[in-house]
């Protein structure tokens, strides 16, 4: 899956329908080289944005990183712990490298531009802080699926990669077989945990 370099190259891919100025998906050219279904339908994903909104997140992206640079620099000077700070600096860095590729390569686009704050973990009593209504009938486990895919690879801290891990992990259990089993659904979690697994650096 690659190496675990801190600062991995991740890809990302734009398509707005009726859009002049758009992205256009690529035929897929696995040729083989990979064998799981979750990567090879990672290239068939099409968000809705379009270029100009993926180069403003850029832009504003790599001001953010600037910002933590310094931020980290002066918590450095003052003898303070910096491993939280700079652990987020590397999942941002990871984020802004999949809008890179997005720009330059057309693949992996995040579904969402945007930073949605989400915090959760394993000790919490309350549900997982989702915007879709946590039922599990066909249509609201893909509702939540789709959610969760898009959370997943919006995160910019740690905190948000631990905690949609954490959702996921106790959310898909939820559903009954029959709708557990659904493709839909089915890939937007996959998605998800591809995000997440880049974002850490590990893919």
């Amino acid at each position: 899956m690659g190496s675990m370099r801190p600062f991995v190259a991740l890809t990302v891919l734009t398509v707005a329908c009726g859009h002049t100025d758009t992205y256009h998906p690529r035929p897929t050219t696995d040729n083989g080289e990979h064998t799981s279904v979750g990567l090879a339908s990672d290239d068939d994903f099409v968000p809705a944005y379009a270029k100009p909104e993926l180069e403003r997140a850029l832009i504003a992206e790599r001001g953010r990183e600037a910002k933590a640079e310094r931020a980290i620099a002066d918590l450095e000077t003052s003898g303070a712990d910096v491993m939280t700070a700079v652990a987020d600096l590397a999942v941002r860095r990871r984020f802004i490298a999949a809008l890179e590729s997005c720009q330059s390569r057309d693949r992996n686009c995040p579904p969402r531009l945007d930073e949605p704050a989400f915090a959760y973990d394993y000790d919490s009593t309350d549900p997982p802080p989702l915007d879709a209504p946590l039922r599990f009938d066909l249509a609201s486990w893909q509702k939540l699926a789709t959610e969760l895919h898009g959370r997943a690879c919006a995160c910019r801290t740690l905190a948000c990669v631990d905690g949609v891990g954490v959702a996921i992990d106790e959310l898909e259990k939820k559903p009954m077989a029959d709708v557990a089993g659904d493709e839909t659904s089915s890939l937007s979690i996959t998605r998800a945990r591809q995000c997440l697994f880049r974002l850490r650096g590990k893919s």
